[in-house]
């Protein structure tokens, strides 16, 4: 793909910030006709965590397409924004694990620490380049140790705006013949709004020029609570948008909770009371794996937390993410002796399985093939 010239970055922010004002209008009545259910589908959902991350370097077109291959119901490009107002897909602002900025002497000058959502980070980060800038680096895997078949691809595929996925899954859909939904995740909404570059209005106007996510499954996600009640008062409740709230570890306090001063916890959000108060303005809570399940001090697999059945009483979908294949990441229940750093399909699977007879609606996986696999077997 040829570099954006500057007449051309100033062309689509414009485009941008004037469909800004009736995107969410827009979008609404568009999605209100679509006619997807409301329900849960009988079978829970596979959802390609950051596309097919295990086997491609993640949010490429790569890894979206394997993705999709193998049989993925979502594909989820995690979004930040460049310095000219650009959504693209990377799962943090700081590129210096997942692309080759590094070896660029042109962006050395811009290494710097940031700290972002509490947390002291040293790299480069998307909001200090221009999209034009961005495609000139190419995506890199950043579990090279334990994903060598992804690391194979180093090189091969740029960054990829939030727009580009969208017509990039709608193609792909027109070819097979499916529906295929995005799971899109907006990163460090508090942290993007401090410096004036709010993330919302723009993903709302993106997504409302485009008739595949005006008609197709979005399920916008979120580790915040505030930009998740933003978007419900703008989107109201269209039938094919789902709002999903991110849950980190119990004693985590969401970002933009602390910067409001406050106190309530993931923890508290999942409570019953809490969970009851989620639905008014999500419709899908996900924890991490251990926060449905924990590990015992053996390493295994204890029991269920409550946090499904509380969640399915509150009328809320619950997603649970990540499945990763290698023995590393696997609960020691399902690892073999092959070695950390070993893919454990089968392992994987069966701890996938496991899960799944919790109840869950839907899993994250990096291996979307395996994620099939787990899903189809029940």
């Amino acid at each position: 793909m040829p570099a954006m010239t500057r007449r051309d970055t100033m062309r689509a922010g414009a485009k941008v910030l004037a469909a800004g004002a009736a995107g969410a209008a827009v979008l609404a009545a568009g999605m209100a006709g679509s006619g997807m259910a409301a329900a849960a589908r009988p079978k829970p959902l596979v959802f390609g965590h950051r596309g097919c991350s295990a086997l491609r370097p993640e949010h490429t077109l790569g890894s979206y397409a394997k993705a999709i291959e193998d049989g993925a119901d979502y594909i989820e490009p995690d979004l930040v924004i460049t310095k000219d107002g650009v959504l693209v897909a990377r799962h943090e602002n700081n590129i210096a694990e997942t692309t080759d900025v590094a070896k660029h002497p042109e962006f050395a000058g811009r290494r710097t620490t940031k700290t972002i959502d509490g947390e002291a980070l040293t790299g480069w980060f998307v909001e200090d380049f221009t999209l034009a800038e961005l495609k000139t680096l190419r995506c890199i895997e950043r579990l090279g140790k334990l994903r060598p078949e992804s690391q194979g691809y180093d090189g091969k595929f740029q960054i990829v705006t939030w727009e580009e996925m969208i017509d990039f899954t709608a193609a792909e859909s027109a070819a097979r013949g499916r529906v295929i939904g995005l799971v899109p995740e907006l990163k460090h909404s508090t942290f993007f709004a401090k410096l004036g570059m709010p993330l919302e209005d723009r993903f709302i106007a993106v997504t409302a020029m485009h008739d595949y996510t005006r008609r197709n499954p979005v399920e916008i996600q979120s580790f915040e609570v505030a930009n998740l009640r933003y978007l419900r008062k703008k989107l109201g409740r269209p039938a094919n948008v789902r709002l999903m709230q991110l849950i980190g570890e119990d004693a985590q306090v969401p970002a933009d909770i602390v910067a409001s001063g406050g106190k309530t916890s993931f923890g508290a959000l999942t409570t019953a009371a809490g969970l009851r108060e989620m639905a008014t303005y999500a419709d899908v809570v996900s924890p991490s794996t251990r926060g449905i399940i924990p590990l015992g001090a053996d390493g295994k697999l204890g029991q269920p937390r409550a946090i499904v059945a509380d969640a399915h009483a509150a009328g809320l979908l619950v997603r649970c993410y990540t499945f990763r294949p290698e023995n590393y990441f696997l609960a020691k229940d399902f690892r073999n002796d092959a070695g950390d750093a070993a893919r454990n399909p089968a392992g994987s699977v069966a701890e996938m399985k496991r899960y799944l007879a919790t109840g869950l609606d839907g899993i994250f996986t990096d291996d979307p093939a395996l994620g099939r696999a787990a899903v189809d077997s029940l």
